[in-house]
């Protein structure tokens, strides 16, 4: 029987090439996604990926999400945390709520989703959880105190849970992505993506579909060994 994957902000951008890799490998996929109907529509005719609507952001929200998936696919086995915001600002600028925004989504929100799930996963004695971190989770970024702060808490989630949940057969994993071709980077200004660029040693922007790999070997059980470890997936940005 196939595995069954939720796949946070599963519809766009770098989830939408991990729901699709999951697929490709025999995994049934749910994505999740928070608010753009129209994308989400579009992906799921493309692809056949059911999609299912909440926000991260909201712990009850999140455990009745959980639960439809699991009446309409069976039990969740891999957890991929990926769906985040930015509200960039400098921080004599930023408002309170820029800083509670991203925090609710990019670090509550791998509580919200995780915690409904883990006793199920304890239960069964298997689980892959795979947190979506960024490089500036590791080196920090100027006008990104709030996601930076986000994105670092999330590998220390990961560190603490990997130990919580080894001895279950669980194992809790992060992905730092550096600069990713996505749509977003590549609606920016094509000088400031060359200045991006020149900073990447191997002289490019990543692939979506090179994140969803590194998923992929997480979520299989070849992985069963990796616990707590942090995959920096940068072109040699930054090295840890």
């Amino acid at each position: 029987m196939a595995r069954v994957a939720i796949v946070t902000g599963g519809s766009r951008g770098i989830g939408a090439s991990i729901s699709k890799a999951l697929k490709e490998q025999g995994v049934t996929v749910a994505a999740n996604y928070a608010g753009n109907d129209e994308a989400a529509n579009k992906f799921k005719e493309e692809t056949g990926i059911p999609v299912y609507k909440w926000s991260v952001a909201d712990y009850d929200a999140c455990k009745a999400g959980i639960a439809q998936v699991e009446a309409d696919l069976g039990p969740v086995d891999i957890l991929v945390n990926n769906a985040g915001i930015t509200r960039d600002s400098m921080f004599h600028k930023m408002e309170p709520q820029q800083w509670k925004e991203v925090i609710d989504t990019n670090l509550s929100g791998i509580f919200n989703m995780t915690h409904p799930l883990w006793n199920g996963m304890r239960d069964r004695k298997f689980g892959r959880i795979i947190n979506i971190s960024s490089i500036n989770g590791q080196k920090g970024q100027m006008g990104q105190a709030n996601y930076s702060a986000a994105k670092a808490g999330d590998l220390g989630f990961t560190k603490a849970l990997a130990q919580e949940g080894a001895f279950k057969g669980i194992t809790v994993n992060a992905i730092c992505p550096g600069y990713i071709g996505t749509d977003m980077v590549m609606a920016v200004p094509e000088k400031v993506r060359e200045s991006i660029i020149a900073q990447i040693p191997v002289g490019r922007l990543g692939q979506p579909e090179e994140i969803a790999r590194c998923v992929c070997f997480l979520a299989s059980d070849d992985a069963g060994f990796i616990t707590g470890a942090t995959i920096t997936a940068n072109g040699g940005q930054y090295m840890a």
